[in-house]
C-alpha cells in the first residue's frame, strides 16, 4: 500500500481535512548544485581538492536501503530533489496546507570549520531559493555549521528571521549532550529568534553510536537510534535547560513516539526519588515534555491500532504531529491509525497541532 492509499483511509472521503506535514526530507541533487551559493574562491579551492560533499549523507541514509525511500518512489530522480516531484509526491498528494523540509546535509561529517561555514550557509540559501520562494505552503529547518558554536549562532542570526524558516535542524547525535551548558548560547540564539529546536535523525558524532560500543550492521544502528534520542530528552530535562529558557519548544522528529510513554513513566518515577539533586526541575518531566516537546508520527511503529489510540490518550492528544518522514520508507498503516481517532483528535494530529506548536495559520 503506497502512502497516499494509506492516508486515503482516513475520512470516507479521502484526506479533505487540510494537512500539516512537519517531516519531508529534501537534498540537493547533487553537490554540484550548492556551489551556485558558494564564492568563486571556495568553488575553486573544492574543485582544486576534488572533494565530493560530506561523507555522512551516504551512511546516515544509505542510498540501496529498503528504509530510505518508499518502493512508489523509487523510480526516476532521487525522491526530495525536485520541487515538481514534492508536489506531485507530497503536498498535492494529501492536501498539504504547510509542509516543513528538512535537509540534513551531514555537516557533521567533516572537519573542516570554515568549509562548514560555507555549505551552511549554501544549504540555507539553496532552501530558500529553490524551494521556499516558490511555493508559499512550504516553511523549513536552516542547518548549521557542526563544530563552532559562535558560527552556528551567526548562522541562526543571519538566517533566523526570514519568514519560511520555523526551526533548526539539530541531529540527535552530536559532540555532547544538548542539555550540556556549552550548548546554552546557541539554544539563547533559537529562542531569540523564535524558532523551534528540532531533533532529528542524523548525525557524526566522535563517539559510538550505543552506550556500549559499535555495533556491526545498519539494522542494529537503525534501531537502536531510539536510545540517542531518549538519551537528548533526558540531558535537556535533567540539565534544567526549559527552567532556563521557558520559551523553547522542541520538536523531535524520525522517532516516532510509541517509545515515550515508558520514558516519560521513568523519569517522574525516578524525579519523585531523586529530586532533591536536581532541585531546578520543578514539575515532574512527564509534563515538561507536554508543555515543551512535540513529536511526529513517521515511524509509527504501530501495533494494533485500537492499543495505538490509547497510547496517544496516554502522551497527550496536543503531543503529536503529523509527519511523513517523505520519501523513507516505513511498513505502519498511518492512515488506520488516523482513521481510528475521533475527528477532532485526528484534526489536531494531522494540523491543529502543528499549526499551534509552529505559529502557523
Amino acid at each position: 500500500m503506497t502512502l497516499a492509499e494509506s492516508l486515503a483511509r482516513t475520512t470516507p472521503g479521502g484526506v479533505g481535512e487540510p494537512t500539516i506535514d512537519c517531516d519531508i526530507h529534501v537534498a540537493p541533487a547533487s553537490f554540484e548544485v550548492l556551489k551556485e551559493f558558494m564564492e568563486p574562491t571556495w568553488k575553486s579551492l573544492i574543485a582544486e581538492w576534488a572533494w565530493p560533499g560530506p561523507p555522512g549523507l551516504a551512511t546516515v541514509h544509505p542510498p540501496g536501503a529498503p528504509s530510505s525511500a518508499r518502493p512508489e518512489w523509487r523510480d526516476g530522480p532521487q525522491p526530495g530533489t525536485d520541487l515538481e516531484q514534492v508536489r506531485e509526491h507530497v503536498l498535492d498528494a494529501w492536501n498539504v496546507r504547510h509542509g516543513i523540509l528538512n535537509c540534513y546535509y551531514a555537516l557533521d561529517s567533516f572537519r573542516h570549520p570554515d568549509l562548514g561555514i560555507v555549505l551552511a550557509r549554501a544549504v540555507n540559501d539553496w532552501l530558500i531559493s529553490e524551494w521556499l520562494e516558490r511555493d508559499d505552503r512550504l516553511r523549513a529547518s536552516l542547518v548549521l555549521p557542526a563544530f563552532i558554536t559562535a558560527d552556528a549562532i551567526a548562522e541562526v542570526e543571519r538566517v533566523g528571521d526570514h519568514p519560511g524558516f520555523v526551526q533548526v535542524l539539530m541531529p540527535v547525535r552530536a559532540s555532547a549532550p544538548y542539555g550540556n551548558r556549552n550548548w546554552l548560547p546557541l539554544v539563547e540564539a533559537i529562542v531569540r529568534q523564535d524558532l523551534v529546536f528540532s531533533l532529528q535523525w542524523g548525525g557524526t558524532a566522535p563517539g559510538a553510536p550505543t552506550p556500549t560500543g559499535w555495533p556491526a550492521w545498519y539494522v542494529e544502528e537503525y534501531a537502536g537510534e531510539q536510545q540517542v534520542f531518549m538519551s537528548q530528552l533526558i540531558s535537556l530535562i535533567g540539565e534544567g535547560t526549559f527552567q532556563r529558557f521557558p520559551e523553547l519548544r522542541v520538536t523531535v522528529l524520525d522517532i516516532g513516539f510509541a517509545w515515550l510513554p515508558s520514558l516519560m513513566w521513568r523519569l517522574d518515577k525516578e524525579w519523585k526519588g531523586l529530586r532533591r539533586m536536581v532541585p531546578w526541575i520543578d514539575r515532574p518531566a512527564s509534563r515538561i515534555i507536554r508543555e515543551h516537546m512535540r513529536f511526529s508520527t513517521a515511524p509509527l511503529d504501530a501495533g494494533p491500532i485500537d492499543e495505538m489510540v490509547r497510547m496517544l490518550e496516554w502522551v497527550g492528544e496536543d503531543v503529536v504531529l503529523f509527519g511523513s518522514d517523505y520519501p523513507h520508507f516505513h511498513a505502519d498503516d498511518v492512515g488506520a491509525f488516523l482513521a481510528a481517532l475521533a475527528p477532532e483528535v485526528r484534526r489536531k494530529v494531522l494540523s491543529g497541532n502543528a499549526a499551534s506548536f509552529y505559529g502557523l495559520r
